[in-house]
């Protein structure tokens, strides 16, 4: 284990190329694919979706997928088709530490269980929709996987799964299995949705989850700092500090997610578990000290009891859970040592 101690996060500024335009020699799809699987939680018929996915990059190049969170999407990094940005552009571009000079990116929008027509859906599914895609593409292996959150469950569900089609797993924030207090949380947040939905109050219940979310998502000494202060009377009440910022994450949410969806892929991390001996892929474990959903014993028990070598390496940090988007400047050498590392690099 080592330990990085994270400085004030810096900027990371954008590229510049010698034709003076940052992707030009990118290859890009933005598209849908029809790929076929047997859902887990299905009655054991195979179940044919359209399965939205980014693949971009060196044309030629090693495919690297590349995965975040549940609200997170395929436009992990800004594209031809999608050039106002995505979710990991700081980590993902030409000349960033998952360089698309080097490498192709291969990212999907999650999918849910309504897609997939059955009660729940699995990591199990998402490692096996990534799998039937890369058929699709025709991509025999992939250079690494790198998940964060959900993104690294799924990650673990593939190199057990899948092992042969993948040289390296880099897995942030993500155990083999979600921790009970976590479940707890999140159980919480579903039930404030569902009596949203039986009450037609959805996007206030899906706003409130959101904030309740993001109470997990930062460290107590983020908070501690930011909003420490006096309450303030208005509109014939008292306003905490921390108020305007959890509404305003709960607001930006309901504007692009979907209730039910939602309910779904939280329901998912709660249903997720992979037995580490079956994970027999060289893996690089990222945890983040104050962060309360993953917490670092359980990264540790994971890097024990895996089937393969592993290393776990330890980012001290105020951004808890949200570590792996506030401190890229502590990540970038980890990705790029890892996909180093990869066979074949």
């Amino acid at each position: 284990m080592s330990l990085l101690i994270a400085p004030e996060t810096q900027p990371v500024a954008a590229p510049v190329h010698a034709d003076g335009a940052a992707g030009a020699r990118l290859g890009c799809q933005r598209q849908a694919r029809g790929i076929q699987l047997v859902p887990q939680y299905g009655d054991g018929t195979p179940r044919r979706v359209n399965l939205s996915y980014l693949w971009t990059g060196r044309a030629g190049a090693p495919t690297v997928v590349v995965q975040g969170g549940i609200s997170a999407d395929r436009d992990v990094c800004a594209s031809q088709a999608h050039p106002e940005g995505g979710w990991w552009q700081v980590l993902v571009g030409p000349g960033r530490a998952i360089d698309l000079d080097r490498y192709r990116v291969l990212a999907i929008d999650w999918l849910d269980a309504e897609t997939l027509g059955t009660p729940a859906v699995s990591t199990r599914d998402q490692a096996d929709a990534v799998a039937a895609l890369l058929d699709a593409l025709h991509i025999g292996h992939v250079r690494a996987w790198v998940g964060a959150s959900y993104g690294a469950m799924t990650g673990l569900a593939f190199a057990a799964r899948h092992a042969r089609r993948l040289d390296h797993l880099v897995a942030l924030a993500g155990a083999h299995r979600p921790h009970p207090l976590a479940t707890a949380q999140r159980s919480v947040q579903r039930g404030i949705v569902r009596l949203g939905l039986e009450h037609g109050a959805v996007d206030q219940a899906l706003g409130l989850a959101r904030q309740l979310a993001m109470t997990t998502y930062r460290g107590s000494e983020e908070f501690a700092a930011r909003f420490e202060g006096e309450a303030r009377f208005q509109d014939g009440r008292y306003r905490l500090p921390v108020e305007d910022w959890l509404e305003h994450a709960g607001r930006r949410f309901v504007e692009h997610f979907d209730a039910r969806r939602y309910l779904s892929l939280s329901e998912s991390i709660d249903l997720h578990a992979v037995d580490p001996a079956s994970v027999r892929v060289p893996s690089t474990l990222v945890g983040f000290v104050s962060d309360r959903l993953v917490p670092l014993a359980d990264l540790c028990a994971l890097q024990r009891a895996l089937g393969c070598p592993a290393t776990l390496e330890v980012i001290e940090t105020p951004f808890g859970h949200d570590g792996f988007l506030k401190e890229p400047a502590q990540l970038a050498p980890l990705l790029r040592e890892a996909l180093n590392s990869s066979t074949g690099a």
